[in-house]
């Protein structure tokens, strides 16, 4: 066992990676835009073109690992992840800069997948998958907060010409030592039978993804406009094809992408279904946080900063504690822990205004980090539980996908909703109204996850007896 989690902690450098360069561009968006000469557009489609990269090909990542091997999959996406890095930190104009962002997105999506789906495999017992899931989480938010540590320290440094090209070339010792580990300790895993590739399929599931996550994350506060209507219709159009598409493969034996046996899961239903809520929730409330505290409460960037590493501070105890108190508890924990979070919003919109005390900042962030992550590593448990290892990798990049979309898909919604409110010459009070309603949408969201959450099997989240 003890075995297993050096495994663990060796797959999970490949999760630090993908979080870590999700965050780490964002303080030092205004050096880069300088110091390459890019327009705004350009920064947009930069900042864009990983996560589009990302989202798109999630579920195609899981399926390489199913059918060429996960071990194989995740070193390929290590080695890849490195050298798009490279080709960030030595690009000379903002096009080499987003097509390198892209591909650090596609390489993260060939690891993330296969770091859900090793878990499940390395801990099929209960108890200990629970415990890794709760180093899945602590990653997800050291991720979080070393992304917009280093982002802002690298940024600041006044010996370098262009400090900034730090922040991506310091992914290369990390993925050097994952890379060691993982060749020496990993253990190849695979779906047994004999399969082949659906080539076809990943390049409509792709063409499709790709353009729906374009259109969410280019959009901003212009969603509704012709282009992007149509470009959203285009990608439904070629999402529902590939739909039939895979299902007419399953039907006559062929090469496919996805499973539609997952959906006779009624955990992994209930997973999607509230981890997309929570996502929801949960990025659209950072991306809304950050706008309040900056042109609403006149905070500074680098004290803004500050305050959101509090809520990781949180995110990473709490995951850490939250395992035994899932065994102990099952839902009933994980119920405990929503709620949390909805007192916890209540109490910024009581008390995030124009006279907020940076104390109180700090103690509402810090609370909310908690239960944040007493709830999220639970989530992934549930929707993966029970999951046979044939279907898991399949499962893994579906999950992933979901996460990936409803995050994007809650920064464009929930902020439009904001920026309408506002209106033109907004004011404090406006800001105000804007971030109630938006906390408002977020605690809807949360009530939907509350619903998912009662409806899961008790088997897949356990008491222990006492």
């Amino acid at each position: 066992m003890k075995h297993n989690y050096l495994k663990l902690f060796v797959i999970l450098f490949g999760q630090l990676l993908t979080i870590m360069d999700i965050f780490i561009i964002n303080v030092s968006i205004p050096s880069i835009q300088r110091d390459i000469q890019a327009s705004n557009g350009e920064m947009q489609l930069m900042i864009a073109a990983y996560l589009i990269g990302f989202a798109s090909f999630l579920i195609t990542g899981g399926r390489l690992g199913d059918v060429y091997g996960r071990k194989k999959v995740f070193i390929i996406g290590l080695v890849f992840f490195m050298i798009s890095s490279i080709t960030c930190g030595i690009s000379q104009g903002a096009v080499q800069l987003m097509i390198s962002r892209l591909a650090q997105g596609i390489s993260a999506a060939l690891m993330a997948p296969q770091v859900l789906s090793m878990i499940q495999i390395l801990f099929p017992d209960h108890e200990q998958r629970t415990k890794a899931m709760g180093w899945y989480g602590i990653t997800i938010g050291i991720g979080t907060i070393l992304g917009q540590f280093l982002g802002g320290y690298f940024s600041s440094l006044t010996t370098l010409e262009e400090p900034w090209r730090l922040i991506f070339l310091i992914n290369i010792p990390i993925c050097l030592v994952a890379l060691f580990f993982s060749v020496r300790n990993l253990e190849e895993s695979r779906v047994t039978t004999k399969q082949s590739f659906d080539n076809w399929g990943v390049l409509l599931l792709s063409a499709g993804l790709f353009s729906m996550t374009y259109t969410l994350t280019v959009s901003e506060k212009k969603i509704f406009s012709v282009p992007n209507i149509l470009l959203m219709a285009v990608s439904m159009g070629i999402l529902i094809f590939f739909i039939k598409n895979q299902k007419d493969k399953l039907k006559n034996n062929k090469p496919y992408l996805i499973d539609f046996e997952l959906l006779h899961f009624k955990n992994f239903n209930l997973g999607i279904v509230a981890i997309s809520f929570f996502f929801i929730m949960l990025d659209s409330y950072f991306y809304i946080l950050s706008l309040f505290f900056q042109d609403g409460l006149m905070i500074n960037p680098l004290r803004a900063g500050e305050v959101i590493v509090f809520q990781g501070l949180g995110f990473i105890l709490a995951s850490a504690f939250s395992v035994k108190l899932i065994l102990r508890y099952g839902k009933k924990a994980l119920v405990a822990g929503l709620g949390f979070i909805i007192l916890i919003l209540v109490l910024q919109i009581i008390f995030f205004n124009g006279s907020i005390e940076f104390y109180q900042l700090y103690l509402l962030l810090f609370l909310h980090g908690l239960g944040v992550g007493s709830v999220i590593p639970s989530l992934a448990n549930i929707a993966l539980s029970g999951m046979p290892e044939k279907l898991i990798g399949n499962a893994s990049g579906v999950y992933n996908t979901f996460q990936q979309i409803a995050a994007i898909m809650g920064i464009v919604v929930v902020g439009s909703v904001f920026y309408y409110l506002l209106g033109e010459k907004p004011l404090i009070q406006h800001y105000h109204n804007a971030f109630t309603i938006a906390i408002l949408i977020n605690i809807l969201c949360l009530a939907i996850v509350l619903v998912c959450i009662f409806k899961v099997p008790q088997s897949v989240l356990p008491e222990r007896r006492r």
